[in-house]
C-alpha cells in the first residue's frame, strides 16, 4: 500500500488557484445536467453558498433528463406483471424493457439474466445464495481480495472463501491471485472494478481471464466503475455484474445482477414470495426460472426505469469528453492536495496512476480521491468543510475496514468524489478550504454528537419538510473496535 505525501510546491501560488493548463478547461462547466446542482448550503458563519457536492461515491445526483423521465411516467405507475389494467400494462411494459436497456448498456451477452434488486449489496448477496452446491456442500470456495467494499466482502464470509492480500503493485497482485488460483478449489473470484476508496480501476478483462484460465468464474462488484466507465462484459468475458442505480445518477436505489442464467436459475429464490414461484401449496412449491426467481413481491418499477433511462444517457456520451472532464478535475485536485503541506493523498498500487504528475501504464483511476488533513480527524474535517464552505463530501472507513487499515487509517480519511455534474470550482472551493484550514485553523468550535463532529450552537434551519437537527439527524457512527 502506498500513501503520498507532498510538500509544498513552489510557485503554483494558492491551492485554490487555477493553473494556466489547457488541460483543465475541459471541466470548468458540468457536462450533463443534474438534479439540485444549485442549491443553496447554509454556512454556520451566515449567508449560503452553492452546495459543491463532491460525494457522488456516495450516491449521485439524478441526471436532469432522468427526472424529467420520472415526472413523465409517474402518472401510469401501477403494479407489474399480472394487471389487466392500463397503467398496470404500461408500467409492465416499462419494467420489462429496463432490463433489455441494461443489458445493452453493458453489452451484455443474449441469454444474460438481468435481476432488479434493491441494490450492489443485494445483488451480491443474491449470487451468494446461486453458488453450485452438490450433495449438500458448495463445489467450491469463493476468492476475494483485502480491499473490497463490504458489499463485496461480507456476502462471501457465509460460505466457503478465500481472501488475498493485495500486493503494492497491480501486477505483484495478479500473481497474487494467480498463486490461489492455481491451487484449484475455486469457484468464484470476486473483485471491484474500481476501489471506492481510492478510485483505482482494476484490469477486469485480465482478471476475467484468470479466472477462467482455472476453471473459475468472475463477479464484477461494478457500483463505482458503471457511472465512470462504460463496460463491455462480453468483450471482457465477466460472467456476472452488479451495479447500483443510486450511484448511477438514477433516484430509488435499484441495483441490478447481470449474468449467465445457468446458477441463478439453480439458486436458491432471493425472495420467497409471490412471482416467483410456478405454483404453490400449502406446505411445498415449485420454484420458476428467470429474473422473476429472484424478484419476489412488487418490484421497484421506478426505480428499475429511471436506472434504465440514466443507463441510455451515459451510452450516448461521447467517451473522449466525457473521461477528459473527470480527468481534468481529479489532476487539478491531485496536483492542488499535493502543494498543501501536510495533506496526504492514499492509493493502494503504486502502479495504478492514481497520484497525478506520473506516468504510469496502470488502468486509471475513477473520479474519487482519497486524503487526509495531519493533525485533524478526518469527521472534524469534514464537518468544517461542511459547515464553513459548504462542501459535501464522505469521511470516515467508507465501508472497507480491511483496506483502511491497511492504509494505516484505522480511523479513517476523507474522500472527494465526483462525476458529470462536477464542476472544477467545485474542487478549487475545496483546495481552498483545506488550505484555510492548513494556515488558520477551524473557524468555528466542533462537538462530537452522536458519534459524529458537529458545529456547536448551529442555529441553521433545514427545509419546512425536514427534521431541523443539523449534522446527527441519521447519524451512523462506524467506531474502530480492536
Amino acid at each position: 500500500m502506498t500513501t503520498a505525501t507532498f510538500p509544498a510546491t513552489p510557485g503554483f501560488g494558492s491551492a485554490s488557484e487555477t493553473p494556466r493548463d489547457d488541460r483543465f478547461a475541459v471541466a470548468v462547466r458540468p457536462l450533463a445536467a443534474v438534479t439540485g446542482a444549485e442549491i443553496q448550503a447554509p454556512l454556520i458563519q451566515g449567508g449560503h453558498v452553492r452546495y459543491a457536492n463532491l460525494d457522488y461515491g456516495a450516491s449521485a445526483p439524478a441526471l436532469s433528463v432522468v427526472s424529467a423521465y420520472l415526472n413523465e411516467i409517474l402518472p401510469f405507475y401501477a403494479s407489474v406483471h399480472r394487471g389487466a389494467g392500463y397503467a398496470s400494462q404500461i408500467s409492465t411494459s416499462v419494467y420489462e424493457n429496463a432490463r433489455n436497456i441494461v443489458r445493452n448498456f453493458v453489452r451484455g451477452r443474449a441469454d444474460d439474466s438481468v435481476i432488479f434488486t434493491r441494490n450492489t449489496t443485494d445483488s451480491l448477496n443474491l449470487l451468494a445464495g446461486c453458488l453450485p452446491v452438490e450433495n449438500g456442500r458448495h463445489t467450491g470456495e469463493v476468492l476475494y481480495l483485502d480491499i473490497e467494499h463490504h458489499a463485496n466482502l461480507l456476502p462471501w464470509q457465509t460460505v466457503p472463501h478465500h481472501s488475498v492480500v493485495a500486493a503494492p503493485t497491480i501486477a505483484e497482485t495478479l500473481d497474487a491471485l494467480r498463486g490461489q488460483l492455481a491451487g484449484g478449489g475455486i469457484s468464484l473470484l470476486a473483485v471491484t472494478g474500481a476501489s471506492n476508496v481510492t478510485g483505482e480501476i482494476l484490469p477486469v478483462r485480465a482478471l476475467a481471464a484468470l479466472a477462467h484460465e482455472y476453471g473459475a468464474r468472475i463477479v464484477v462488484d461494478a457500483a463505482q466503475l458503471a457511472p465512470h466507465r462504460r463496460i463491455d462484459i462480453a468483450a471482457d468475458d465477466v460472467d456476472y455484474l452488479a451495479f447500483s442505480g443510486h450511484k448511477l445518477y438514477a433516484p430509488f436505489g435499484a441495483g441490478v445482477l447481470v449474468g449467465r442464467p445457468d446458477w441463478l436459475d439453480a439458486g436458491t429464490p432471493h425472495l420467497a414470495g409471490g412471482g416467483a414461484v410456478s405454483d404453490a401449496r400449502l406446505d411445498t412449491v415449485s420454484w420458476t426460472t428467470g429474473p422473476a426467481r429472484h424478484e419476489g413481491g412488487s418490484p421497484n418499477v421506478l426505480g428499475a426505469a429511471t436506472l434504465a433511462r440514466a443507463t441510455q444517457v451515459i451510452t450516448a456520451l461521447d467517451q473522449t469528453q466525457w473521461h477528459a472532464h473527470e480527468n481534468a478535475i481529479r489532476a487539478f485536485l491531485v496536483e492542488g492536495l499535493r502543494r498543501i503541506d501536510g495533506v496526504s493523498v492514499h492509493q493502494i498500487f503504486a502502479d495504478s496512476g492514481a497520484v497525478a504528475g506520473r506516468e504510469d501504464t496502470g488502468p486509471g483511476t475513477i473520479g474519487v480521491v482519497n486524503f487526509s488533513v495531519e493533525g485533524y480527524d478526518a469527521g472534524l474535517v469534514a464537518a468544517y468543510l461542511s459547515a464553513e464552505h459548504g462542501i459535501g463530501l464522505r469521511d470516515g472507513r467508507f465501508c472497507a475496514h480491511p483496506l483502511l487499515k491497511r492504509l494505516g487509517l484505522p480511523s479513517g480519511s476523507l474522500r472527494a468524489s465526483f462525476g458529470l455534474g462536477s464542476r472544477l470550482e467545485d474542487a478549487q472551493r475545496l483546495l481552498a478550504g483545506i488550505q484555510e484550514l492548513r494556515q488558520t485553523g477551524l473557524g468555528w468550535d466542533y462537538v462530537v454528537d452522536a458519534g459524529r463532529w458537529v458545529p456547536s450552537n448551529d442555529h441553521r434551519i433545514y427545509p419546512h419538510w425536514a427534521p431541523n437537527t443539523p449534522g446527527t439527524a441519521g447519524a451512523a457512527p462506524c467506531a474502530v473496535v480492536e
